[in-house]
C-alpha cells in the first residue's frame, strides 16, 4: 500500500475527504481571480473603444486619445499581471493535486506518497510565494490578450494619422500630425515605438523562458 515502506503513514478516509475539499477550496480561488483577470481585459477594451470613437467621430479630431489611452492600457496591463501572479498560486496548486493525486489514484490506485509531492504542496501552503515573476505574468498576459489591444491601437494611431483630416502626403505632414502641442512629432512617434517594442520584447522574453522551462525543468516536483 502506499506510504508503507518509506517511513510514511499511508493517508486514512477522513485525511483524502479533506483533501478533496481542499482540492475544491483551490478551484474555486482559481475561478474567482480567472474572473478578476477578466475584469482588467475588458476595462482596457471598454477605454481603448471609448478612445476609438472620440478620435475618429471627425476629420478635425484629434489623434489624442489615442495616446493617452496608452497610459491606461499600461496600468490596466500592470494590475492584471499582477492579478494573474495570485491566480497563477492557485491554478498551479491545483494541478499539482490533479497531476499527483488525482490521476494517479485514477490510473492504478496507487496515491505515491514516495515522490514527496505532498511535501512541494505542504511547503507552499507553509510559505506561500509567487510561483512567476512579474516580467513573466506580464508577458504572458500580453500575450493571451494584449497584444491584440496593443496592435489596434496602434493601427488606429497610424491609421488616424494617415487619412484625417486629408490623406497623407508626405513624411514631414506625418510628424506635423503626431506632434502633442510643444511636443515634436518625432518625439511622441519615437516614444511609441518604444511603448510597442518594449512590451513586444517582454511578450518575446516571456515565451523563451516558458519554453525553457517546460523542456528543462531541472526539479521535477516545481510547480507553477
Amino acid at each position: 500500500m502506499d506510504g508503507q515502506g518509506n517511513g510514511r503513514k499511508p493517508l486514512d478516509t477522513a485525511e483524502i475527504g479533506a483533501l478533496a475539499h481542499l482540492y475544491r477550496a483551490e478551484i474555486y480561488r482559481s475561478t474567482i481571480w480567472r474572473t478578476r483577470l477578466d475584469t482588467t481585459t475588458n476595462w482596457s477594451v471598454v477605454t481603448l473603444g471609448v478612445a476609438l470613437s472620440i478620435t475618429f467621430s471627425s476629420p478635425q479630431a484629434s489623434p489624442l486619445p489615442l495616446v493617452l489611452v496608452g497610459i491606461l492600457i499600461i496600468f490596466f496591463l500592470m494590475l492584471e499581471a499582477r492579478r494573474y501572479r495570485y491566480f497563477n498560486v492557485w491554478r498551479a496548486r491545483c494541478r499539482w493535486m490533479e497531476l499527483n493525486f488525482m490521476a494517479p489514484m485514477l490510473n492504478d490506485g496507487d496515491l505515491r506518497m514516495d515522490t514527496g509531492w505532498q511535501d512541494r504542496l505542504a511547503e507552499d501552503y507553509r510559505r506561500p510565494a509567487y510561483h512567476v515573476s512579474l516580467r513573466t505574468a506580464i508577458g504572458r498576459r500580453i500575450r493571451r490578450n494584449y497584444f491584440w489591444i496593443l496592435l489596434i491601437q496602434t493601427a488606429a494611431y497610424l491609421g488616424k494619422l494617415a487619412v484625417h483630416p486629408a490623406a497623407l502626403q508626405s513624411f514631414g505632414e506625418l510628424l506635423e500630425r503626431a506632434a502633442v502641442g510643444p511636443i515634436p512629432g518625432w518625439l511622441v512617434l519615437g516614444v511609441g515605438l518604444l511603448y510597442c517594442f518594449s512590451w513586444g520584447a517582454i511578450a518575446l522574453w516571456s515565451l523563451r523562458e516558458d519554453r525553457k522551462r517546460a523542456r528543462w525543468r531541472r526539479d521535477p516536483l516545481g510547480m507553477g
